[in-house]
């Protein structure tokens, strides 16, 4: 198969989707892999280490779409992109369709096949290409609110874990899955008062279990998360329903119960953000206040420490890309149930429920 890895353009996104030992592993399997130049320097891999692994070069993007059969990619196309794809050509990376309608529209008139990382699942049902992604945002969930809290970013000017005689942050996270976890970990860790909600009982037991003592857990309502709001300084929203639109968990009337300063973490915008007042920001302006509140809405956290994320995410990726390459799409999703639910769109059509029903598709 021919495999491209064209340079991500969103705003800032420094990952790539393919290192050089990636490549050469696909090399070495028959395949020809063309990477477009200075792809992977942001996250620290030169076009020599890819020309070593027997990668080709191509001077720019335009190329390496029309060329390659299957695009690997770490974000969605954006709209500089949507009229390169290619009718019957296979794109694997990050899509989160159920919150952007126009990508969607775009990607069905294409007449490519999408296969989104955020929908494939392990045999026990959770998502092993979301969940390296997952683990760096949460940890960055922490670290970046923590640095809003400061008095010259915006904030109440609270140091998250205080100091002896002065008390710690409170830090509220929503959701206690995969990047809830590791929020509270790393809230914890940085000597926080860390609250985690979750609607699972087993979980929250769970997490009860395993989690240091400045860690307590709470039942996820409406009524539970007010009475958390007005003694909160960070809140993290890390709810996640695979492929669908997230739902709002704090309202815009909710803010009101918030001090000013206090900061808000939208982990979930990728997927239409879980507050009411999300939109999308980006690593070059990441924050905008309303009510007083600080939002911050980066819609790729991990991109902000590329070579990190980079290794975890193609650490996870490598293996169904060398399956897909090696069997072509249709083949490998027939003999893996969990590599055939990434498929969103394929030909002009919709074939993931949870994106047709967030458009009325």
């Amino acid at each position: 198969m021919i495999v491209g890895l064209p340079k991500e353009i969103k705003n800032n996104e420094n990952r790539v989707a393919l290192t050089p030992a990636g490549a050469k592993e696909l090399v070495q399997r028959g395949h020809t892999v063309y990477v477009q130049r200075t792809a992977g320097e942001g996250s620290g891999f030169s076009d020599a280490a890819y020309e070593s692994a027997g990668a080709k070069l191509l001077p720019s993007i335009e190329e390496v779409y029309q060329t390659a059969e299957m695009i690997m990619k770490v974000k969605e196309p954006i709209a500089p992109e949507y009229p390169l794809v290619k009718k019957g050509q296979l794109l694997f990376t990050y899509f989160h369709f159920a919150s952007e309608k126009t990508l969607t529209l775009a990607m069905m008139k294409s007449g490519a096949t999408c296969l989104a990382y955020e929908t494939v699942e392990s045999k026990d049902r959770t998502l092993p290409l979301l969940i390296p992604m997952s683990e760096v945002a949460g940890r960055m969930s922490v670290q970046e609110g923590a640095r809003f809290l400061e008095k010259p970013q915006g904030g109440k000017g609270i140091l998250l874990g205080g100091v002896p005689g002065v008390k710690p942050a409170k830090v509220l996270v929503l959701g206690g899955g995969v990047v809830g976890y590791n929020a509270a970990l790393m809230a914890a860790g940085m000597g926080a008062d860390v609250t985690i909600t979750d609607l699972s009982l087993a979980r929250l037991r769970y997490l009860n279990e395993v989690m240091p003592l400045n860690v307590k857990t709470l039942y996820s309502s409406a009524h539970n998360i007010e009475q958390e709001l007005p003694s909160t300084d960070l809140v993290i929203g890390a709810v996640l329903i695979a492929g669908a639109k997230a739902p709002h968990l704090i309202t815009r009337e909710m803010l009101k119960l918030l001090k000013r300063g206090s900061v808000l973490v939208d982990v979930a915008i990728d997927q239409g953000g879980c507050f009411e007042t999300s939109r999308p920001t980006t690593h070059a302006e990441p924050v905008y206040e309303v009510d007083g509140v600080i939002h911050y809405c980066v819609a790729n956290i991990p991109g902000a420490v590329p070579q990190t994320s980079t290794l975890a995410l193609t650490n996870a990726t490598l293996p169904y890309a060398l399956k897909l390459a090696a069997q072509g799409w249709q083949q490998a999703c027939e003999e893996d149930p969990g590599l055939k639910k990434g498929l969103n769109i394929i030909d002009g059509k919709i074939v993931y429920p949870a994106v047709a029903e967030a458009f009325g598709l």
